[in-house]
């Protein structure tokens, strides 16, 4: 089986990506699968860790640019789908799938006029406008939530669940590692959060816990890391703080606490590990959709919501001194965080890849 997967920007749109390529490997380990992004995003760097092969477009969004970056980056998209021809051209695929970003959109149109099967998924309750086009020319549609359907022809979409990574699910079934402190761990997604970055660490000089006792985890993003590294030095804590985390399952394992935006990624690893989660949406996400991924896993009592716009670092550090100190809570969050996962999400977009391929 070969198959390409487009798309990447953010760990949000890859690791989707990465959890379905490591699906098809587990089920046949001469697949081939090649990743198409670019240079800029989260992929660039991740990819080659993780073994995977990754070819790149020279493509730009056009949303929020202005008049000058949006010249820019239509001039792009000609070469970016003459490249994706020649690409899918050489390497022969299967089945494209595109996770969203940037690179999706001429990889997964170049795919479809040269008559390969193809399919996107989409992660968010709202879809943003690729997939939604995109969704009119594709053979599938893999959605995480039911209420997306309406948004893609009748008859081309399965409701999956959004899939996380192996190690998420090999995680869960380890068990959590326990090193007999209370752990905290921060993060604002793959790039980070500079807000949460912030406040946190005005939340740590007004936490009331034994210091001795408690344990951070902090991955601040690449732009942050030098100055909230130096913070916590002056703090005078033991913190782990990185601008990026690549073993995240592995960290999650110890993790008593989440404190980390809500997009839908982080909410599918966060209830496939079982996680009690503290969850700040990113307030300017596209129609609100973190507030929206927040609001399900606090109605079911699995995470707190704390809007951006009403967050203090005196409010956050009661919430964590009160979760520290009722671990029956924190248990009763945990197995209704378990409760809310999809582990079979992966599994079953491979399953129809595979029935699609072979039609």
């Amino acid at each position: 089986m070969k198959v390409i997967i487009a798309g990447g920007g953010t760990g949000g749109h890859l690791f989707p990506g990465v959890a379905v390529a490591e699906e098809f490997l587990k089920r046949d380990g001469t697949s081939r699968i090649l990743f198409i992004g670019t240079k800029r995003g989260v992929e660039a760097a991740i990819l080659p860790e993780l073994g995977f092969e990754l070819v790149t477009l020279d493509v730009a969004g056009i949303k929020g640019k202005g008049l000058w970056g949006t010249v820019k980056a239509l001039t792009k998209i000609p070469q970016s789908l003459g490249r994706s021809f020649g690409i899918i051209r050489d390497f022969g695929p299967d089945i494209l799938i595109g996770v969203g970003g940037y690179a999706s959109g001429p990889a997964v149109l170049a795919a479809h006029w040269m008559g390969v099967k193809t399919a996107v998924m989409e992660q968010n309750a709202l879809p943003g406008i690729t997939n939604k086009l995109l969704g009119r020319f594709v053979d599938r549609v893999f959605v995480t939530f039911e209420e997306t359907k309406r948004a893609f022809p009748e008859g081309k979409v399965l409701v999956t669940g959004n899939p996380v990574r192996a190690g998420f699910l090999r995680s869960m079934e380890e068990g959590e590692e326990k090193n007999g402190r209370f752990t905290i761990l921060v993060f604002g997604g793959s790039q980070g959060a500079h807000r949460i970055n912030m406040i946190f660490l005005e939340t740590l000089k007004a936490l009331r816990m034994d210091r001795a006792r408690t344990r951070v985890i902090h991955q601040t993003g690449g732009t942050d890391f030098e100055a909230v590294k130096q913070a916590y030095g002056e703090l005078g804590m033991e913190v782990d703080v990185r601008p990026f985390i690549q073993d995240m399952p592995q960290v999650f394992r110890s993790a008593d606490l989440l404190v980390c935006r809500a997009g839908a990624t982080s909410i599918a690893e966060i209830t496939a590990s079982g996680k009690a989660a503290i969850l700040i949406p990113f307030p300017y996400a596209v129609h609100d959709h973190q507030t929206k991924n927040a609001e399900v896993l606090a109605r079911a009592g699995a995470a707190i919501l704390a809007a951006e716009k009403d967050l203090t670092a005196e409010g956050l550090a009661r919430t964590i001194e009160d979760l520290c100190s009722d671990p029956r809570r924190l248990r009763e969050m945990s197995e209704k965080s378990r409760a809310l996962g999809n582990v079979r999400a992966a599994s079953d977009i491979v399953d129809e890849c595979l029935r699609l391929a072979a039609a």
